[in-house]
């Protein structure tokens, strides 16, 4: 147990992103350091031979020439000619370096070599130097020696058709071969220094990108129920800053809702306080007046019925915030204001006017705009006498959908307009005219914002007020203008019941 506890938090550290970004760093970069010295060491090998090999050729070349431009002596015997073309060789040979000898063996002896020839070849590799006596044609290859590696090319002498003698050239490569081993030793430490180096920038450089890692974790952490304004600070576009961009994305949304959850239950806490203690005096009293048993359950059945409204306005407030809060489908905005007006013109004793109406297929929630407009036109019944006009039109402007309502009641103090579509604000000179808990103008507000509008007010105390749902056109594609009546596939003149309309504009119907 004690080995685990010692070895714990190292498994800790190492488990980090930071760790094992930084051990697989260096494991990429120690094997292609490794390779790449491999591949070299063998590449400068196969240089060194190829070097060797190309040297040795030449000088063959160089004494082939010599043997060409000796004239040929009858008097010379065969084996005498041929000492005659070593000597010459010999006296004009110059080797590069001390590492490139020469031998020359005749009959299967030593006839001649050069002054640099190891010893150690003529007294330890006598099987090698007798091998070469005997050969009876040119011949290239390597041997591992007592002095190294060497590389040579026999070439026989034949006069008159016999073997009379061969020259053997070669080159010792072990002095290369030991300056690159000793290359190769300078550079695995410098290779582990530059890996060092490497290694200590890695971690650094980790550090600042997995920064906003370690921010985002600070800042989900330090969030609370009592605190959810903290965000990261975006920097840049790399996938850390959309990342960022995203998790603010996600607290604002998340925010919003918190938000909207406390003001439901703070709404809904302060608005039902009465009703309930209303119904509760109700039914504590009913013992000592079993008399009016009746009216007293009818008022509390009231009571309750408000209650339940009140509750489904503050749900539908609190749902407004949802993503599946709207049900979107194109619909043609002058259809859809004649069945506005068909639905509201029998709500009450009011002389009503369809104004005008737009012409442009818009997508919205169609029951959801329907409850905004009934919002409006109960708004305004409460707020207007019998024989009062409330006019209901729409139009098509700046790219944007205009639905309004509007009447003639006493309209709305500059002080009221500010703050008439709070939630639970009346406005303190209208008169209401039955139930009113002031939720009405939220959620019109509500259901404009979810579709990506707004609400306008204009009024005048004393000569109404018009209020106007907006929402922009720039998502609904295929814009409809008043003068294409053929793609609408309808007249330009249409009939409503008592009310003659042209073109986009509806005259005024005395009912």
């Amino acid at each position: 147990m004690a080995v685990r506890s010692i070895f714990k938090p190292w498994r800790q550290w190492l488990n980090g992103t930071r760790p094992r970004i930084l051990v697989w760093y260096f494991l990429l970069t120690a094997f292609s350091s490794v390779a790449s010295i491999l591949v070299t060491y063998h590449i400068l090998y196969e240089r060194i031979r190829d070097q060797s090999q190309e040297y040795i050729s030449r000088q063959i070349q160089a004494f082939q020439q010599s043997v060409q431009q000796l004239p040929t002596k009858d008097a010379l015997l065969p084996e005498q000619h041929s000492k005659a073309l070593f000597d010459r060789f010999f006296a004009g040979y110059q080797p590069v370096d001390q590492d490139d000898y020469a031998i020359a063996l005749t009959q299967g002896q030593i006839y001649r070599y050069t002054e640099s020839f190891p010893q150690e070849l003529l007294s330890q590799e006598t099987a090698l130097i007798q091998a070469w006596a005997n050969l009876s044609r040119r011949t290239t290859g390597s041997v591992h020696t007592a002095i190294g590696e060497l590389f040579y090319i026999a070439e026989p002498i034949v006069v008159n058709g016999q073997i009379q003698g061969v020259l053997v050239m070669v080159h010792c490569a072990d002095s290369v071969y030991q300056v690159v081993d000793s290359a190769l030793l300078l550079i695995i430490p410098a290779t582990l220094g530059v890996m060092g180096i490497a290694a200590a920038i890695a971690w650094v450089t980790a550090g600042r990108v997995l920064s906003p890692l370690r921010t985002l974790t600070q800042t989900a952490q330090s969030i609370t129920e009592v605190d959810m304004a903290q965000r990261m600070n975006v920097e840049g576009t790399d996938e850390i800053a959309q990342l960022a961009t995203t998790f603010n994305a996600m607290l604002d949304r998340l925010q919003v809702a918190f938000e909207s959850q406390q003001e439901f239950l703070k709404d809904a806490g302060h608005e039902l306080r009465t009703p309930i203690t209303v119904v509760r005096g109700y039914l504590e009293t009913l013992q000592f007046q079993p008399e009016r048993q009746e009216q007293k359950i009818a008022l509390a059945i009231d009571e309750l019925d408000r209650m339940n409204r009140l509750v489904n306005d503050l749900l539908l407030l609190a749902k407004a915030e949802c993503p599946d809060f709207l049900n979107l489908k194109l619909e043609e905005l002058d259809w859809l204001t004649e069945e506005l007006y068909l639905k509201v013109r029998s709500m009450a004793d009011r002389h009503w006017r369809l104004e005008s109406k737009g012409l442009s297929p818009v997508r919205v929630d169609r029951q959801r705009l329907t409850q905004a407009v009934m919002n409006l036109v109960q708004n305004a019944i409460r707020h207007t006498q019998a024989g009062d006009t409330i006019t209901l039109g729409s139009s098509v402007r700046k790219n944007q959908a205009h639905i309004w309502v509007s009447d003639t009641g006493e309209g709305i103090s500059q002080k009221d307009q500010t703050r008439i579509f709070e939630r639970f604000t009346r406005a303190t000179t209208r008169q209401s005219q039955g139930e009113n808990h002031g939720l009405g103008l939220s959620i019109v507000e509500a259901i404009a914002q979810a579709h990506g509008g707004w609400v306008e007010l204009a009024s005048v105390p004393g000569q109404g007020a018009t209020f106007t749902i907006v929402i922009p056109l720039e998502a609904t594609p295929g814009v409809i203008h008043a003068a294409n009546f053929d793609h609408r596939r309808q007249s330009p003149h249409h009939r409503l019941s008592g009310v003659w309309t042209s073109g986009a504009r509806l005259h005024d119907h005395q009912r």
